[in-house]
């Protein structure tokens, strides 16, 4: 009987995508909605994310057009996104606002590039951390009786052909934001 990996799986899955998630909100010189996904505004005495006040679209590749649902919501969405310290430019219209993306500098890719890595090496870490938690898990069933020595090698270097397909795929989520940051 071999070891289960469905919870290491779940796991790697979870940190993929969270690097996904945060590897989005890493902003390039081009216009892209995913970078307002974690800006919420205080609307009819709560807070909400733009994603349900107003539709976000990309009007060319530097500049996104926001249309709130209520147009009375223009200057809370406005204040929302400049709190937010984004670096992005906001200005508003009779049809919502538009959201300019401005040039990056040299400095600015570097230090992004920065941040990326900073990410690649927290999810690697957290990779490691369940692997090791399989190990253990491996070694214990082994101990109890309930899986051969054999099974038990076996397993190990499975899990490890795993971490390995997911630290390769980090590389590369990692791969093409510093192609993206650099163009």
């Amino acid at each position: 009987m071999s070891y289960n990996f469905s919870n290491f799986k779940s796991a790697v899955k979870t940190v993929e995508d969270w690097v996904v998630k945060e590897f989005g909100g890493i902003r390039t010189g081009r216009a892209t909605p995913a970078i307002l996904d974690n800006v919420s505004v205080e609307v009819y005495g709560s807070r909400m994310p733009i994603k349900q006040v107003a539709s976000v679209s990309i009007e060319d590749p530097r500049t996104l057009r926001i249309a709130p649902y209520d147009n009375s919501q223009i200057k809370a969405v406005e204040k929302s996104i400049t709190a937010a310290n984004l670096g992005l430019s906001v200005s508003s219209d009779e049809r919502g606002l538009r959201v300019a993306f401005p040039e990056l500098t040299s400095e600015r890719r570097t230090s992004l590039l920065k941040v990326a890595k900073e990410k690649l090496e927290q999810a690697k870490v957290s990779i490691r951390k369940h692997r090791d938690e399989s190990v253990r898990d491996v070694d214990e069933k082994e101990k109890k009786k309930e899986i051969s020595e054999d099974d038990k090698f076996r397993s190990k270097a499975e899990l490890q052909k795993l971490v390995d397909e997911a630290n390769r795929k980090m590389d590369e989520l990692y791969s093409k934001k510093e192609k993206e940051v650099s163009n």
